[in-house]
């Protein structure tokens, strides 16, 4: 039997309340204030946790920022099976985008400390897709991992503005032919080259 989870910080229920409430309804709409009532403390044991609303907001993103999981699926598995979680992402009933994008949007480029947190996670990403296309010899893996990234990114914002999770389904197919073009073996091709051949 397993043992019972270790309670939960007061640090870490502050920064659940933060996450949720950030994310859901915006960084600038919500105060410490609000934070605070509804974890149920004083604004002063928040402070005493994090010195600002932005320490709050700069744990809240990096709190965000999950690296992507190791996998023993091939390299163009892993690059396409990133879109059918994002289509699983867009079908919840609580998504509201890229919590960096929208933090970069809210609180503008001047905010150098969330954009430097924002720049982070999206280049790491990129680098996520450069490597495994790196690891399936892709000739020029750099500037087709931007390229992927940017269909993750467009297929987000598609989904925003149309509540459609098939535009996660629409990039992977974009992506699908990125790949191909660049030489990879994508999904059964050679199978089905060979079905053709006969």
């Amino acid at each position: 039997m397993a043992p019972p989870p270790a309670p939960q910080t007061m640090k870490e229920r502050i920064l659940q309340t933060a996450d949720k409430l950030f994310y859901l309804q915006g960084i600038r709409a919500i105060g410490v204030d609000t934070i605070a009532a509804e974890v149920g403390i004083s604004k002063r044991t928040l402070y005493n946790h994090f010195p600002s609303k932005d320490a709050l907001i700069a744990a809240y993103l990096e709190r965000r920022f999950v690296s992507a999981r190791p996998s023993d699926k091939l390299p163009a598995e892993q690059i396409l099976a990133t879109f059918d979680s994002l289509e699983r992402r867009f079908a919840a009933k609580d998504f509201r985008g890229c919590p960096f994008v929208n933090a970069v949007a809210e609180l503008g480029p001047q905010d150098r400390a969330v954009k430097k947190i924002a720049i982070a996670f999206k280049e790491s990403r990129r680098l996520w897709f450069r490597d495994r296309l790196t690891e399936l010899g892709v000739a020029d893996a750099e500037a087709l991992a931007t390229q992927l990234v940017l269909l993750v990114d467009g297929s987000i914002a598609q989904d925003l503005v149309r509540d459609d999770p098939a535009m996660a389904r629409a990039a992977k197919e974009a992506a699908t032919v990125l790949l191909r073009n660049a030489g990879v073996d994508v999904g059964g091709d050679a199978e089905k080259r060979r079905k053709r051949a006969k």
